[in-house]
C-alpha cells in the first residue's frame, strides 16, 4: 500500500488513529475560517478605507475660506490635486474591496463549507461503524463465555452419569479412556404416524402439503412481547381460524378453533405472551409456528434470538447480536405450559442449550469478522478520501493567497499612479514663492511698536526714554542729540575694533536678536536719564545695537517726520529717473531742512557712524542693501501703513542716497543753518511740531533761557558775542554734530579723556574736553568772539573742510582705520551742543 493517509493512521482500537487524523483535519477546517476571516477583515477594511477616503473631499469642502481665497498659490493647486487623487484613491480601495469579495470571499467561503461537510460527514461514518464493532466485539466475548459455561455443565453432567452407572468390576477390567464430550445435533425423529386434525386423520404427507400451503397464505410475522423480546413465525389465531375455515372445510367456528387446537397438541403451533395452550379465535392471540412445522415443510424458518427492543443498534441496516443474559434464560423457561420441548430431560435440556449457545457464538463470530472488514474497508476509502481533500484544501488556500494578492495589485497600477501624482503635486509647492505670495497679498505691516508712556500733567519726560518724542528728549537731556543715541553709538565705536574681522562688525547690525533680549535691556536703560556704559557692557553688542533699533521703532514719528513721507516719495517717484542727480539732492536737503533741530541732528550723528563703518570695513553693495533695508523703517514710515506703502521702496532709497551723498547734504544743511543764524537769528521759520503735549515743557524751556542770557553767569557755553566764525561752532567739544577724525585709539579715548575720539565715535560724552585749547577740527581757538546766537530749530552748521573722512591711500585694515593714524592731523568740522533756547 502506497503510503499515505491509508497507511498512516491506523490502530490497534482504530479509533486511536482516526481521532489524530480527524484532529488534524478539524484544525484545517478551522485554518480555512482564519483565512476566510483575513480576506472578509480585509475587504471590510478596504471599503471602510474607500469611504473615509471618499469623505476627506466634502469633509474639506465644509471649511470656510482656506484654500478657496487664494487662486494664484502653487499650494492651492497640489491641494486640490491631492484631493482629486484622494477621491480616484476611494474609488480604487473600493475596487479592491470587491475584487476581495469575488475572488476570495465568496468562492473560498462555499468551498469552506463543503469541505467542512466532508470531513464531518466521513468522521461520524467511521465512528458510527467503529462502535457498531466494538459492540460486537462484546457481544463475541460474552457469547464466547455462555458457550464456554454450557460446555462445562455438559461435561460435568457425563461425568457424574458415567460415575453413576458404571460397574467398578468393568470398569477396573476394561479401563477405558476418558471421553471428551462432544455436543452433536440431534436429528429430529421423522413421525411417521398420521396426525388427526379435526375430525380428520391425515397421513404426513398430506400434513406436509397442508404445513406447507398454510405458510405460504397465512400472514406469517413478528410480535414483539413485553420483557420476553420479539418472536419470530407469529400468525394470528383470526388469520388461521380463517383459512381453517376457506381451506379445511370447517363448518363452523368451533370446529375450526377444534382444528388449531390440535395442531398446537401436535406440536406444530404455540401460544405465545399469554398463559396457557389453548387455541382461540382472536386477533389477539398470537401463535408461533414451531421449528417442527419448518422441518416438515422444507421451508426456511426465520431465526433471530429473542433480545431487548432496546438493544437493538442498527447501522447501515446491520444488527448487532445481544447475548441472552440470565434474565432472559429464566423468563424463557418461566412459563412451563409453554414449553416448547416438553418432556425433555435435565441433561437434553443442557445439551440443547450448549448447541444453541455455540450457533449463536458462531454467528456472531462471523457476523464480527464481517463487521470487521467492513470497517477496515470504509476506513481505507475515507482516509483516501481524506487525503484528497485535505490536498484540496491546501491547494484551495494557495490559490485564495495568489487570487488575494492579485486582487489588490490589480489596483496597484492605480495606487501608484495617485502617489506619482501626488509626488509631482509636490514638487510643484514651492514653499518660498508661496511664502513671498503670502507677504505681498496679505501682510499688514512691519514690526513698529507703540509705546503707551507716562504723560505726566507738568509735561515731564525725566522717568522715560522710549516712546518719548525726540525732541522732548532732547530738551530733556539738554542736548542736541539724545543721550541714549550718542551713548550707544559711542559703545559701538569703543567696541569695533574689540571684534574679529571687518564681516563680524558689519554683521552686528543684520543680526537677528531674540526681542525677548531686546526688551531685556531696553528695560534697564530706559530710566529718562543717562546711563553708564557698564550697563552695555553686559549684553553682547549685536543686542546693543538692536535696541537703538527698537528705540527708533518706538519714536512717536519716525526719525524722518512721516509728514514729509509724500514729498520723499514725489522725489523718487517723479525726479529720480528724469532729474540729475544732483536735483536729487537738492531736493532731499530742502526736504530735510523742514525738520526739527533734534531730529536732524539724531539723523546726521546715524547717518555719520553707518558711512564711517561703511568705508572703513570695505563693506560691498549686498551688505549696503541688506543694511538700508534694515534701517528703512526706522528712520522714514508713512503717517498710515497700507497694502501700498507696504510695498514702496522710498525709505531705503532715502537711506541709500543719505550713505551715498552724506556730506553733500548735511554739509549743505550745516551751511544753510548757520547763515540763517547768522543773518535772521531765531527768524528762520522752526519746523513745526506736531507734539502739543510738551508745550508746557517748551514754556518753561523758553522761561529758564530768557533768565539764563540775563544772568551774569549764564550756563550757555556760548562765546563771547563780539566775534562770530562759520567755520566752527563755539563751545565745547561734548556732543558734538558731525565726527572729526580720530586721533587716538578707542582703548586709549576710553582711559585718557583728554584725548580726541575715535574715528567712528559720535559725539555725546559730556566729560571729553579739548586738549590743549585746541578745537575739535585740531586748530586753535580764535581770539576772535562769535556773536551769541539764539537757539534755534536750525542746526548752526558751519562749512566742514573737505578731507575730514580721508582715508590714507596705503594698505590696511578697519581695525587700523579705527585706532587711527597719529601722525595724520586731525581735520574736519565739529558742532558742539549747547543748552537749547525755546
Amino acid at each position: 500500500m502506497a503510503s499515505g493517509f491509508a497507511s498512516s493512521f491506523w490502530s490497534s482500537d482504530y479509533a486511536g488513529g482516526l481521532g489524530v487524523l480527524f484532529g488534524k483535519l478539524q484544525q484545517g477546517v478551522q485554518e480555512n475560517q482564519q483565512i476566510l476571516t483575513i480576506a472578509r477583515m480585509r475587504a471590510d477594511a478596504e471599503e471602510s478605507y474607500g469611504n473615509s477616503l471618499g469623505n476627506i473631499g466634502p469633509a474639506t469642502e465644509r471649511i470656510s475660506g482656506g484654500f478657496t481665497r487664494d487662486e494664484g498659490a502653487s499650494v492651492r493647486k497640489a491641494y486640490e490635486g491631492v484631493r482629486t487623487e484622494m477621491e480616484a484613491a476611494a474609488q480604487n480601495h473600493h475596487k479592491i474591496a470587491s475584487n476581495i469579495r469575488e475572488l476570495v470571499v465568496n468562492p473560498f467561503g462555499r468551498w469552506c463549507e463543503a469541505h467542512a461537510a466532508r470531513v464531518q460527514n466521513s468522521q461520524d461514518d467511521l465512528q458510527a461503524r467503529i462502535k457498531l464493532h466494538d459492540r460486537q466485539a462484546d457481544a463475541v466475548r460474552k457469547f464466547r463465555s455462555q458457550y464456554y459455561n454450557k460446555c462445562r455443565l455438559v461435561e460435568d453432567l457425563e461425568e457424574e452419569d458415567k460415575l453413576a452407572f458404571q460397574d467398578p468390576q468393568s470398569e477396573a477390567q476394561s479401563p477405558k479412556m476418558k471421553n471428551i464430550p462432544t455436543i452433536k445435533m440431534s436429528e429430529p425423529d421423522e413421525d411417521n404416524d398420521p396426525i388427526d386434525l379435526g375430525d380428520e386423520t391425515y397421513q404426513p404427507e398430506h400434513i406436509k402439503k397442508i404445513l406447507t400451503h398454510m405458510l405460504e397464505n397465512i400472514k406469517v410475522g413478528e410480535v414483539k412481547v413485553p420483557i420476553l423480546g420479539v418472536y419470530q413465525n407469529v400468525s394470528t389465531g383470526a388469520d388461521i381460524t380463517e383459512y381453517i375455515q376457506k381451506h379445511m372445510n370447517a363448518t363452523s367456528v368451533s370446529y375450526a378453533e377444534r382444528i388449531g387446537q390440535d395442531m398446537v397438541g401436535a406440536g406444530f403451533l404455540r401460544l405465545v405472551g399469554n398463559v396457557g395452550n389453548t387455541f382461540a379465535n382472536s386477533s389477539r392471540m398470537n401463535y408461533q409456528w414451531k421449528p417442527k412445522v419448518f422441518q416438515i415443510t422444507g421451508i426456511a424458518e426465520k431465526k433471530k434470538p429473542l433480545e431487548r427492543v432496546s438493544s437493538i443498534m442498527s447501522s447501515d441496516s446491520i444488527t448487532v447480536d445481544s447475548p441472552v443474559g440470565t434474565v432472559q434464560e429464566y423468563l424463557a423457561g418461566w412459563n412451563p405450559l409453554n414449553n416448547q420441548y416438553p418432556n425433555e430431560t435435565p441433561a437434553e435440556k443442557l445439551r440443547r442449550e450448549a448447541r444453541e449457545a455455540d450457533e449463536r457464538y458462531k454467528s456472531a463470530v462471523k457476523k464480527l469478522d464481517s463487521l470487521r472488514c467492513n470497517l477496515e474497508e470504509a476506513m481505507v476509502d475515507h482516509l483516501k478520501f481524506m487525503e484528497r481533500c485535505e490536498l484540496d484544501r491546501l491547494k484551495a488556500i494557495k490559490a485564495v493567497i495568489l487570487d488575494f494578492s492579485g486582487a489588490i495589485s490589480n489596483v496597484i497600477p492605480s495606487l501608484q499612479s495617485t502617489v506619482d501624482k501626488m509626488m509631482l503635486f509636490q514638487e510643484t509647492v514651492q514653499p518660498l514663492g508661496d511664502l513671498r505670495y503670502l507677504l505681498e497679498n496679505y501682510r499688514t505691516g512691519p514690526f513698529v511698536p507703540k509705546v503707551t508712556t507716562y504723560e505726566n500733567y507738568y509735561n515731564s519726560v525725566d522717568e522715560q526714554t522710549f516712546g518719548v518724542d525726540l525732541e522732548a528728549r532732547a530738551r530733556s537731556d539738554r542736548k542736541r542729540v539724545p543721550i541714549i543715541v550718542t551713548t550707544i553709538l559711542t559703545f559701538l565705536d569703543n567696541h569695533y575694533p574689540d571684534l574679529e574681522g571687518d564681516e563680524a562688525r558689519r554683521g552686528i547690525w543684520l543680526v537677528d536678536v531674540p526681542l525677548a533680549s531686546t526688551h531685556h535691556l531696553r528695560s534697564a536703560i530706559n530710566t529718562g536719564t543717562s546711563f553708564p556704559q557698564d550697563v552695555l557692557e553686559k549684553y553682547d553688542i549685536p543686542v546693543v545695537a538692536s535696541v537703538l533699533k527698537l528705540y527708533l521703532l518706538e519714536l512717536p514719528d519716525s526719525l524722518v517726520s512721516s509728514h514729509v513721507y509724500e514729498i520723499v516719495k514725489t522725489i523718487y517717484s517723479t525726479t529720480a529717473t528724469d532729474a540729475s542727480e544732483e536735483t536729487r539732492v537738492s531736493v532731499i536737503q530742502s526736504t530735510l531742512g523742514q525738520l526739527r533741530l533734534a531730529n536732524i541732528a539724531t539723523l546726521d550723528a546715524i547717518t555719520t557712524h553707518f558711512t564711517r563703518l561703511i568705508e572703513l570695513t570695505s563693506a560691498d553693495e549686498t551688505y549696503i542693501s541688506a543694511l538700508a533695508h534694515t534701517l528703512a523703517p526706522c528712520i522714514l514710515r508713512p503717517r498710515q501703513e497700507s497694502s501700498l506703502t507696504m510695498n514702496e521702496r522710498y525709505s531705503y532709497r532715502l537711506i541709500r542716497d543719505l550713505f551715498a551723498h552724506k556730506d553733500a547734504i548735511f554739509g549743505e544743511l550745516k551751511r544753510a543753518s548757520t547763515l540763517s543764524h547768522s543773518v535772521s537769528g531765531s527768524q528762520r521759520p522752526r519746523a513745526i511740531s506736531t507734539d502739543e503735549s510738551n508745550r508746557r515743557a517748551n514754556f518753561e524751556e523758553r522761561s529758564r533761557a530768557i533768565a539764563a542770557q540775563r544772568s551774569p553767569r549764564g550756563t550757555s557755553p556760548a562765546p563771547s558775542p563780539r566775534t562770530h566764525r562759520r567755520d566752527r561752532s563755539s563751545g565745547g567739544p561734548e556732543t558734538r554734530f558731525p565726527v572729526s577724525v580720530n586721533t587716538t585709539s578707542p582703548t586709549e579715548s576710553r582711559r585718557n579723556t583728554t584725548t580726541t575720539r575715535n574715528s567712528l565715535e559720535v559725539p555725546g560724552n559730556v566729560d571729553s574736553p579739548v586738549a590743549d585749547g585746541k578745537g575739535a577740527n585740531g586748530t586753535t581757538d580764535s581770539p576772535q568772539q562769535e556773536q551769541p546766537v539764539p537757539s534755534s530749530t536750525r542746526v548752526p552748521l558751519p562749512r566742514k573742510h573737505a578731507g575730514s573722512l580721508t582715508r590714507n591711500t596705503g594698505k590696511r585694515d578697519s581695525a587700523s582705520s579705527l585706532r587711527g593714524d597719529a601722525a595724520e592731523a586731525p581735520r574736519g568740522v565739529t558742532l558742539e551742543d549747547k543748552p537749547m533756547d525755546d
